[in-house]
């Protein structure tokens, strides 16, 4: 199976990718498939439609901003359309409506606080993040309905799609790219055969999808993208919105680093990066999946530090973008990037297992050397739960992008400080944190239901 790049790393919108994205994509693509349906303004008089949310969805989707992302796009917007918009404004008008615009003839009647349905009862089988949309004539008949799936770092399926032998994921076949891999040890195969760097053996496949200006713009964008963001968020301060009244820190810390450089070490300054991006998801702001909103602050705070600290280049920025979405499209593949099936493990994990990878192919790593760097990163966040405070993006989810970052940075210094030889091979290492997700507690796993998200005592 191949991901493109251009795929796992997306611009978009906090605080989500699986709780904020995918239901606005899902509701976008709601509102398309109506109007391929044959109705006309007669039958669609007085007509409704409702989003029921199930799952992890329904249980922290208030923290996440999922009523707000349905309801946006229901309403024909998309994350990347966002990017420069002041979002909260345009919610609170489109709080005011009453109706969805299909198009120039013909509209259906949507009030968000009611046609919403937060559902905690039982998820959907398929998925834990499920999404029920139903239009409905004004007596109540369904006229269409659709369910969908968000499936992590913005990917959505169809109920037909996710039931499917091929699902949850539906990419071009592993054998139309010039080098198929979908193991890391067929990767490590490919990469002794051919003498090549997982980056140019990614680089190649890319080519096999796609033109090389798209794919170059698109690594450009995404790295652009991913530096403002930071920069952004070391520049704003105040605080963050949801009602746990967390001040921003990160530009504090950055402030603090830059005013006693000496006393700084490494960990600040990936902290200070990291941070900045995550307070900037939690706002609501611009992020990258990288490859989820809730982990979108690693793979930013280590490529930053090494182009800013370590003067990488152009062309390294590339080579770590390729490596770690390869990856990261292993992960995906073999088990999961979505907290809400897996725990933060498959998306902190992931993200730090990414930027090891990218990292250590930058720094002149072999390919053995670079699965080793992503195994020691992923290894060390096995178990990690998924508990976010009042079910926000923020508690304990900011700062373990930060710790995320450092663990990602040492996994790469060990493996290049070795020979590549090591005792669990990265795909054991992604299977265990697959088998850890499916034992683990729903409890853990973005419904807010258990460990730091029931520790706070109400005053």
């Amino acid at each position: 199976m191949f991901i493109s790049v251009l795929d796992l790393f997306k611009i978009g919108v906090g605080p989500s990718s699986s709780h904020t994205v995918g239901p606005m994509v899902a509701a976008h693509d709601f509102v398309g498939r109506i109007r391929e349906q044959a109705l006309d303004a007669a039958s669609l008089e007085g007509a409704t439609i409702r989003c029921t949310l199930k799952g992890s969805l329904a249980f922290t989707g208030k923290g996440h901003s999922t009523d707000r992302a349905v309801a946006l796009g229901l309403h024909g917007y998309l994350p990347v359309s966002l990017v420069d918009t002041d979002v909260q404004a345009l919610v609170t008008q489109l709080w005011q409506s009453d109706c969805v615009e299909l198009d120039q003839n013909r509209t259906a009647q949507f009030i968000p606080f009611r046609d919403i349905v937060f559902d905690t009862g039982k998820p959907l089988p398929q998925h834990t993040n499920g999404m029920v949309f139903e239009l409905m004539n004004g007596e109540g008949k369904l006229l269409f309905t659709e369910t969908y799936f968000s499936i992590g770092g913005g990917f959505i399926n169809t109920l037909a799609e996710i039931d499917q032998l091929q699902a949850p994921l539906k990419f071009a076949e592993i054998d139309s790219s010039t080098y198929p891999f979908d193991s890391a040890n067929a990767l490590l195969v490919l990469a002794d055969e051919h003498q090549l760097s997982i980056a140019r053996m990614k680089w190649v496949n890319e080519l096999e999808h796609g033109d090389e200006s798209t794919l170059v713009e698109g690594l450009d964008n995404i790295w652009r993208a991913m530096r403002t963001c930071i920069e952004s968020g070391l520049a704003a301060d105040g605080m963050l919105p949801g009602g746990l009244e967390i001040p921003r820190r990160a530009r504090g810390l950055y402030q603090g680093i830059k005013n006693k450089p000496k006393a700084a070490n490494i960990n600040d300054w990936l902290c200070a990066y990291a941070m900045a991006v995550n307070e900037e998801n939690a706002a609501g702001n611009m992020v990258v999946t990288a490859p989820t909103n809730g982990a979108a602050g690693v793979i930013p705070a280590v490529l930053y530090y090494f182009v800013t600290h370590e003067q990488g280049t152009r062309e390294q920025v590339h080579d770590f973008l390729l490596t770690a979405s390869a990856i990261g499209g292993l992960i995906k593949q073999r088990s999961s990037i979505s907290g809400a099936e897996v725990g933060c493990q498959g998306e902190v994990g992931s993200a730090a297992a990414m930027a090891a990878a990218g990292l250590c192919e930058v720094r002149g790593g072999t390919a053995r050397q670079v699965e080793n760097a992503a195994e020691i990163a992923l290894e060390h966040h096995l178990g990690m739960t998924c508990d976010p405070v009042k079910g926000l993006v923020q508690v304990p989810c900011i700062e373990r992008n930060g710790f995320g970052a450092i663990k990602a940075y040492s996994a790469a210094s060990l493996a290049l400080r070795g020979d590549g030889k090591h005792f669990m091979p990265l795909d054991n290492c992604i299977e265990a944190m697959r088998q850890t997700g499916l034992e683990m507690s729903h409890k853990y796993k973005e419904t807010s239901l258990g460990g730091l998200a029931v520790s706070i005592t109400e005053c």
